[in-house]
């Protein structure tokens, strides 16, 4: 089988979910479809290869978008694919969670804490101790059309933990991803109405996602955002759905040990790593020292 790259702003690899949604294909910027024939098909963030004048490679966009891939008994083995027909160096592929992989094999870059509501939730007594004093102080939480007091505070928080330039979405970003119909904004206000945390949350694949979410400068006293994860865990029950809280940003890390307070469940997170052109790529990365971050000529770049 072969592999084609088609110009089509991911048109290709549409469906109902949100992470393939047009909306949020559009808010990433996603400017090609891959495409194995009726087997797979992914859309792709295309870009041109710093310093190699007429080579690009490619991602899949942020969070777990997988690929559209038609039933079938089993997921597409990779090593059966003739990648070259893309005329790509290397893919990145972000896959779904739950459910088949969009591909055979993958690399686990992580297991993401859930929220099952069908099971029994424990949460961490600190946390609920938070929540239950924030309830008594009057902070609340609702669904909000407010991008603009969200993208603040958001971005306030990108600033304290020092995230990558990649992360800092701006509002146009943020309300492109809102117009898709399962995205939701929750805001969680403080007793005199200003905002002090707040996620936005999405449907996809059979799951509840928390995609963005921070908490204001100068409202970390009382750790608002655990009222927040409370009404996400909230309309997970009502969705009948399980919460996916991601994981860390290495696992094992602060993050992650704040999410597990919450979870009662973990699944596997898959990347997929595809060298479509092995000579350019070895080339590309000749005197690099092989390590996590693919690919590897790029382990260099911010945000590559």
């Amino acid at each position: 089988m072969r592999a084609e790259l088609f110009e089509d702003g991911g048109e290709r690899a549409r469906d109902a979910a949100f992470f393939r949604s047009a909306e949020f294909q559009r808010a990433e910027q996603v400017t090609h479809s891959l495409v194995v024939a009726d087997r797979f098909a992914a859309g792709l963030l295309v870009r041109d290869v710093p310093g190699a004048d007429g080579l690009a490679d490619a991602s899949s966009a942020y969070g777990y978008p997988g690929a559209v891939v038609p039933f079938t008994p089993e997921p597409l083995d990779p090593r059966h694919v003739d990648w070259s027909g893309s005329g790509l160096v290397s893919v990145f592929l972000r896959d779904r969670i739950g459910g088949e992989p969009c591909l055979e094999g993958g690399t686990l870059r992580s297991e993401v804490q859930l929220v099952d509501p069908r099971a029994e939730i424990e949460i961490r007594s600190t946390h609920a101790r938070h929540i239950r004093r924030n309830e008594r102080l009057g902070y609340t939480t609702s669904e909000s059309d407010d991008v603009e007091a969200f993208g603040s505070l958001y971005r306030e928080t990108m600033t304290r933990t020092d995230a990558a330039p990649r992360y800092f979405f701006g509002d146009d970003y943020l309300g492109q991803v809102l117009e898709a119909p399962s995205a939701r904004l929750l805001i969680t206000q403080a007793p005199d109405g200003r905002a002090a945390a707040g996620a936005i949350v999405v449907e996809s694949d059979g799951f509840l996602h928390y995609f963005l979410g921070g908490t204001a400068d100068g409202m970390l006293e009382h750790s608002p955002f655990k009222s927040t994860i409370a009404a996400m865990i909230d309309l997970a029950r009502e969705r009948e759905l399980p919460l996916n809280l991601g994981g860390g940003l290495t696992p094992g890390d602060a993050l992650e040990h704040f999410k597990r307070g919450f979870a009662n469940d973990t699944a596997p997170f898959y990347t997929h790593e595809l060298v479509c052109d092995p000579a350019a790529y070895d080339r590309l990365s000749a005197g690099r020292e092989a390590g996590g971050f693919f690919p590897l000529y790029r382990a260099d770049v911010q945000g590559g």
